[in-house]
């Protein structure tokens, strides 16, 4: 029988498919010493109480208590990260007006490396303290400051995969807030990339440099190209927002002709490594184009009522075969909690398929066959995170990583109204994703490593 480094034995919940939650009772994970799940064992196993008599009082054997429940991590796909200085500020105002006069200037203040520091150290904290273990980064233009964030994610022991923000075009974006010029812009990203990937060679949990258009508006023809080239070269994920809101979505059909997805794929930047943000305004074709790259949709609903225009038809899609997780979209959305985001992607989709106009009769109100369940929005937090990244987290299971919440529901003063010591763990399952508050996620692991502790 293998060795292991870790065994943890409690109840899990993990998706099956984008509809179906596994309940795990009482199982036992068993980490190797890389942080992933070697082996998951149910107790009806042959190998299950073998195990137990072997390293129950070992000290690399943790117990969960009555009350307590492993979840995945959970993995946010969209994180502006220098807006966590501005994050409930501003909201109110039309996207273009909300860029130019806020976001751009506290974004221009990250060629400070110490205001940089202190704003991504808390960040990065915060993001774990709401069960985030793995997020996808967007920085600034500064090439400095995003190593700077990577460097934290490795310190602090989250998977971050940061991108270097590349923004060019001098008629969309703000003098005092770009690449000097695109030659910097592609030389700076390069250098970035193979910094970062330098970096990740002694980070366990693994950090990873994103080759970062903003977007279209924000980048010459020659960025686009070049920005596909690199991606190519080092193999690299992408990120960039795509068909957000009534603005961007008509900016680059007037400047190429074509919609925002073709756009981008024309540049190489779409593939099984690239996640699009927000995506409100896909069609059919585009949406086919998606699920034909590969490419994968990070859905921020809570931005998205702020800024974009529209409801993301998320069940649509799935149908359509596009892959697609969760985004906060610090500071476009309020909250850094990706539980406050699947909630949000529930209502969002009653909303839709309901409709919001009473003045319309029922039947003409809504789009049917809208509505997304919780256990599909914890699919979107965990495994559909996990596969629109094209790697092993989001879920508990064998050859995943050990990247878990540990939600407690018996905390006094976030308690759980569970009152029937034999409730029905679905059930249990539901009031956790719709209820948990910080103070019930205790610890948070990541590939092994416990890298959140609450002791309030």
């Amino acid at each position: 029988m293998s060795e292991y480094t870790q065994i943890f034995r409690g109840t899990a919940f993990s998706s099956k498919s984008p509809k179906e939650v596994l309940v795990l009772k009482d199982y036992l994970f068993c980490i190797n010493a890389d942080g992933m799940i070697e082996k998951a064992v149910a107790p009806e196993h042959v190998d299950y109480q073998s195990l137990l008599n072997r390293y129950q009082e070992k000290e690399n054997f943790h117990q969960l208590a009555d009350g307590q429940y492993f979840l995945p991590g959970f993995i946010d796909l969209h994180v502006h990260a220098p807006q966590w200085a501005q994050s409930g500020t501003a909201l109110d105002i039309p996207l273009y007006d909300w860029l130019n006069t806020y976001t751009f200037p506290i974004e221009s203040k990250f060629s400070d490396l110490d205001f940089a520091k202190e704003v991504y150290e808390d960040l990065v904290s915060t993001l774990l303290a709401n069960g985030t273990t793995t997020s996808l980064y967007f920085a600034t233009v500064h090439k400095e400051a995003s190593l700077l964030l990577a460097e934290i994610c490795a310190e602090k022991g989250q998977r971050g995969l940061v991108g270097k923000v590349v923004m060019d075009d001098p008629e969309q974006t703000p003098e005092f807030y770009r690449d000097a010029n695109t030659q910097t812009a592609l030389a700076d990203t390069e250098e970035f990339i193979i910094a970062v990937k330098e970096l990740a060679k002694s980070t366990k949990q693994g950090v990873y440099p994103v080759v970062t258009p903003r977007f279209i508006p924000s980048c010459t023809d020659g960025a686009l190209k070049g920005l596909g080239e690199l991606a190519a070269k080092y193999d690299t994920h992408i990120q960039s927002h795509c068909s957000e809101s009534d603005w961007a979505h008509s900016y680059v059909q007037e400047r190429f002709n074509k919609n925002d997805a073709f756009a981008l794929n024309d540049f190489g930047l779409l593939g099984d490594k690239a996640v699009m943000a927000h995506c409100n305004f896909l069609n059919d074709e585009d949406a086919q184009l998606f699920a034909e790259t590969g490419t994968a949709i990070g859905h921020c609903p809570i931005s998205n009522a702020y800024f974009a225009n529209s409801v993301l038809p998320v069940a649509h899609l799935h149908e359509k075969g596009v892959d697609i997780g969760l985004g906060t979209d610090v500071s476009g959305g309020f909250s850094p909690s990706l539980y406050d985001n699947a909630r949000q992607t529930v209502m969002s989709s009653r909303m839709l398929e309901d409709g919001v106009d009473p003045n319309l009769s029922a039947d003409k109100r809504g789009l049917p066959n809208s509505r997304v369940t919780i256990n599909e929005a914890f699919y979107l937090a965990t495994a559909g995170g996990g596969e629109s990244l094209s790697l092993p987290i989001g879920r508990l299971q064998e050859n995943y990583t050990w990247d878990v919440q540990i939600i407690d529901t018996k905390i006094p003063s976030a308690k759980l109204p569970i009152f029937d010591a034999n409730e029905d763990l679905s059930d249990i399952f539901q009031k956790v994703m719709y209820l948990v508050r910080p103070e019930n996620i205790r610890e948070v692991w990541v590939q092994g490593n416990k890298v959140h502790n609450r002791t309030n």
